[in-house]
């Protein structure tokens, strides 16, 4: 959600900090800011609206100090507003702060604050930290150890980075259950809260783990637990290419990212399915073990989820272990039935998920084992998780996720395969024929992203829907869930979607003349059936675009998208790929901010 970005060394800072902010856009806001120290005083410059407001406020191009932090902010408490938004300082102008997070115990902090003499500008839980931060300096007159006895009082989440007129040439940063990472350069240092916003000035990198605090200078960068005790971390380098997070001439991220599937696929797939074996050097499994479990668990969110509905069925049949697919947000609080003979998997593209790391904590309490699928090494999830596996999708910004989703299921095939085999659940004519088929799925993307004229035409044909449908069968199915969702993410269409089989159980009686319904159908087997369920809504005058790799007679389809033939288990890599070209060309037709949706952020970090 919020971005952060700080900045200390020898250069004007404004123009790194803003910079920073623009790369961090995909995360969703609604206003802006940065502070600086100018001689000793701290500056704060901050507005309602775009990044690029900023650049409009008077005095800004006059800012000097080579030290500052910066934010944006996506409202939780308060309206968006300039009041409202970061950085916030206390009473005395004396310290200034940016926060991501929430803090859950602010209205009581607060009530403490202001019953001592504070007074409060903003409607923000925000605003109680740097109050909070002068109170115990009164006390310490010491900054560090204020803001230690400060963060002990927090309750919730947090990234803050904390400016200071008292050490104008430091910098102070720490967090707990929010991302936060720390850049080294080379007499200057870097503040984000997601790796793109720095990478175009450092490869290195550290990563914050909870209730962690870091003293910063030009030259220094020195870790503390909450305690104040020194901590050594070890820096780590990030390969990705600042240009992966630019546009390369594509008008859009969203749509670079779905032309950069192929790749992310191949990189995913890397040494982990080298001459027709399994590496996967992090896992080290027994069959004994495997052959325990009474149940898996995979727990998402969002278009992670759907991920994980795919590897279900991928799990069960190659491994004939009961898989659950939960909600992360519902997982805790129904009581899972969870023990040392369950194994839980937790998907998070940026590894920040909040609902998904508290729901693989509750796991590990009961003695589970946890496996974490990241897109980011060294983010919270996989620094919790006993064990972790990586997509290599590389930095994704629009804020709706394609090649994380391709990538994610792909990986999770994987990790299927190199399950069945410690079990030796399943033949080995099956097992090898799928790896043959993951291997040529970069290619069978690229054929079909070679030609999609057809699916702008039927996208201009139906942008001003109101309603749609999507449907499918088995894995089919959970594609209609993900195409469903990405329409509804960046075009505003109310869609739904059905199991194809269920749609006489209701859903009918929505059908009527003109509404456009989109179906998948990928395995053969089930291809008779879900076609009887297509006819019954063609018969109520519905547009069909057909998604397919079977041979079907298309005279009675609007547009169809003919993929190529795959293993039923791993279509949803393919089919789901003409689902994000329509949903993306329909909102280009009305005209939409396509890689910034309204109300969505890239990374959400709160429950």
């Amino acid at each position: 959600m919020c971005g952060i970005v700080g900045y200390i060394g020898n250069k004007k800072a404004s123009p790194i900090l803003i910079n920073g902010l623009l790369r961090l856009e995909y995360r969703g806001y609604d206003s802006a800011g940065i502070a600086t120290v100018e001689e000793e005083k701290i500056s704060v410059m901050k507005n309602k609206g775009r990044v690029n407001n900023l650049n409009d406020l008077e005095g800004i191009n006059n800012l000097k100090g080579t030290i500052g932090i910066a934010h944006t902010r996506w409202a939780t408490h308060g309206k968006p507003s300039k009041e409202n938004s970061h950085p916030h300082m206390d009473n005395s102008n004396s310290f200034a702060v940016v926060h991501n997070g929430i803090i859950e115990n602010y209205q009581e902090l607060r009530k403490k604050l202001t019953d001592k003499g504070y007074e409060f500008l903003s409607e923000t839980d925000t605003e109680v930290i740097p109050n909070l931060i002068h109170y115990y300096y009164k006390k310490e007159n010491d900054v560090l150890k204020a803001i230690s006895r400060a963060c002990k009082k927090l309750k919730g989440s947090y990234a803050i980075e904390v400016l200071s007129k008292y050490e104008p040439d430091k910098m102070i940063i720490a967090r707990k259950d929010s991302p936060l990472v720390v850049g080294k350069g080379n007499g200057e240092n870097y503040i984000a809260s997601d790796i793109p916003a720095i990478l175009s000035y450092t490869k290195d990198f550290y990563f914050l783990d909870d209730n962690e605090i870091v003293e910063l200078t030009r030259d220094s960068i020195t870790f503390y637990n909450q305690e104040l005790e020194q901590i050594r971390k070890r820096v780590k380098v990030i390969d990705w290419g600042a240009a992966a997070a630019e546009k390369d001439g594509y008008d859009d991220f969203m749509l670079k990212e779905i032309h950069e599937q192929p790749n992310a696929i191949r990189e995913t797939i890397g040494a982990k399915l080298d001459n027709g074996k399994i590496e996967l050097e992090d896992l080290n499994f027994s069959k004994e073990y495997l052959e325990s479990l009474n149940k898996i668990y995979i727990v998402a969110c969002g278009t992670a989820m759907h991920a994980g509905l795919v590897a279900k069925t991928i799990i069960e049949k190659l491994c004939k272990i009961p898989t659950e697919v939960d909600i992360a947000s519902e997982f805790r609080y129904r009581e899972p039935l969870i023990d040392e003979k369950t194994l839980a998997i937790y998907i998070s593209q940026s590894g920040e998920t909040a609902d998904t790391i508290a729901a693989l904590k509750l796991a590990k309490s009961k003695g589970a084992k946890t496996i974490a699928i990241s897109n980011v090494i060294g983010s919270s999830i996989t620094r919790e998780a006993d064990y972790s596996i990586y997509t290599h999708a590389g930095p994704e910004i629009a804020v709706a996720s394609t090649k994380a989703y391709t990538s994610q299921v792909v990986l999770l095939s994987v990790l299927a395969i190199y399950f069945a085999e410690v079990l030796e659940s399943s033949e080995d004519k099956l097992i090898n024929k799928l790896k043959k088929a993951i291997l040529e799925l970069p290619a069978q993307v690229e054929e079909i992203l070679k030609d999609v004229s057809s699916i702008k035409r039927f996208a201009k044909k139906i942008y001003k829907e109101t309603d749609m449908f999507f449907l499918g069968r088995g894995t089919d199915y959970a594609v209609a869930l993900e195409g469903s969702l990405k329409l509804k993410e960046i075009s505003y269409i109310h869609s739904e979607s059905y199991a194809a089989g269920e749609l006489k159980h209701g859903p009918i009686a929505l059908i009527e003349n003109g509404i456009t319904v989109v179906s998948i159908i990928t395995n053969k087997d089930l291809m008779d059936k879900s076609l009887s369920n297509i006819q019954e809504v063609i018969t109520r005058g519905a547009k069909i675009m057909m998604v397919t790799n079977q041979e079907m007679d298309n005279k009675n389809f609007d547009c169809i998208i003919n993929i190529p033939k795959t293993n039923p288990l791993i279509s949803p890599i393919l089919s789901v790929v003409p689902l994000q070209v329509l949903a993306y060309y329909i909102s280009k037709e009305k005209g939409l901010d396509v890689d910034k949706p309204r109300n969505l952020a890239k990374s959400v970090t709160v429950e």
